[in-house]
């Protein structure tokens, strides 16, 4: 039985039910579940079940419980898949540029398939993997959008995208050994997607890996960051929108942050508050459009830290107060960790070559009180800034 036969057999009665019966699945038991279920079912259908249960696990934190328990997914779907809040936040912007369909090339097991039809958009889903281009397939049907996801299993090179409002397209940034870092070594490759998405007189878009050096971005393009909750999901590039933009967003609060070519702000004294821009705002380039915002500095040159005397309010950087700057010396940290009876506490980086883990082993914190330990450089002296988080 291959996977595709497999993965169908899940869709008939006994393959339902059997599927049904693994909502509650524990992995920790799964050699005596197998066992069991196999006195009852045909061996392949158990561990296509069993697979499934797992991969329906670990999608919850990217699609949520209520749609990860009705998906379908692959090892590499799951892996690779657009977070839900990030697909449906992509697919705004697409209706609010006027997209009514959109051509998904390399779309993966469906994620932002599914969010623009959410958003109301027809979807061309294509994949070259028969078995992925059917989880996509269950997946619309299973979320009752099926009447606006038409899913083809084809090569993208051989789709005329011209039927379509704009294009997207989702190159494999992953390969037999890893993450791939050269954009010419996705699958398909930056130029040739670049390709199929500008040289059309309509928006379209292209995910990439938000490590992407700014030199390699299209001079055609607007390039966005996305975070969530802090995190740096992705970037994409834009076209037919506003070339040459830097764009960071921060979800799920939404707010939008734009370059406006400022140069590096200058190093100045370390104040009273430290604040740490958001992953996507050091992506975009955007420190010094949230330096300006808060009037501060850098506290050095080649740290992504801003240092400012007033505390205020902003979604795009996690402000400290800091109470003590030191000589960078973990004897000095645990001395004084032990003095105000830290017990709780939170260790940062940003130049210092020391593991946060390395740090709470060494000073060993005890007591009833929390502390935050930025580990970093301060006009080029490696410093340990001890301190809480503020808010405005």
């Amino acid at each position: 039985m291959t996977d595709l036969d497999a993965f169908t057999a899940l869709f008939t009665d006994e393959g339902a039910a059997l599927l049904e019966s693994l909502r509650e699945y524990d992995a920790a038991q799964e050699l005596a579940v197998a066992t069991r279920l196999r006195r009852t079912y045909p061996t392949e259908l158990v561990s296509a079940a069993l697979a499934q249960a797992r991969l329906r696990q670990r999608a919850v934190p990217k699609f949520g419980a209520a749609d990860a328990y009705r998906m379908f997914f692959t090892p590499n779907g799951v892996e690779q898949s657009t977070r839900r809040s990030v697909a449906e936040y992509r697919a705004r912007r697409f209706a609010e540029l006027g997209v009514r369909s959109v051509a998904d090339l390399c779309c993966g097991i469906g994620g932002d398939a599914l969010a623009l039809a959410r958003a109301g958009i027809s979807v061309l889903a294509v994949d070259r993997d028969p078995l992925t281009a059917e989880v996509v397939r269950a997946n619309a049907d299973a979320l009752g959008l099926s009447s606006l996801v038409e899913v083809r299993c084809a090569d993208v090179a051989d789709i005329d995208t011209d039927p379509y409002d704009a294009v997207f397209v989702d190159p494999a940034r992953r390969g037999g050994r890893g993450r791939i870092f050269n954009p010419e070594a996705y699958s398909p490759p930056l130029s040739w997607a670049t390709g199929a998405v500008a040289d059309r007189p309509a928006p379209g878009a292209i995910k990439i890996a938000p490590g992407i050096p700014h030199e390699l971005i299209p001079a055609e393009a607007e390039a966005e960051w996305i975070s969530d909750n802090g995190d740096v999901k992705e970037a994409v590039l834009w076209f037919g929108t506003e070339p040459g933009l830097r764009r960071a967003t921060l979800l799920p609060s939404g707010t939008t942050l734009t370059g406006r070519g400022l140069p590096d702000p200058e190093v100045r004294a370390l104040g009273r508050y430290l604040y740490e821009p958001d992953g996507a705002v050091i992506r975009a380039h955007l420190v010094a459009e949230v330096a300006e915002e808060l009037g501060g500095g850098l506290i050095d040159e080649t740290i992504a830290y801003i240092t400012a005397d007033d505390l205020r309010p902003t979604l795009c950087a996690t402000a400290y107060e800091i109470t003590d700057a030191l000589p960078f010396g973990l004897k000095k940290l645990k001395a004084l960790l032990r003095e105000r009876e830290v017990g709780n506490l939170t260790v940062k980086k940003r130049g210092s070559a020391v593991e946060p883990e390395e740090v709470r082993r060494r000073v060993k914190p005890q007591g009833p009180n929390a502390a935050t330990v930025i580990l970093t450089r301060v006009a080029g002296a490696p410093t340990m800034l001890i301190g809480h988080p503020a808010q405005p």
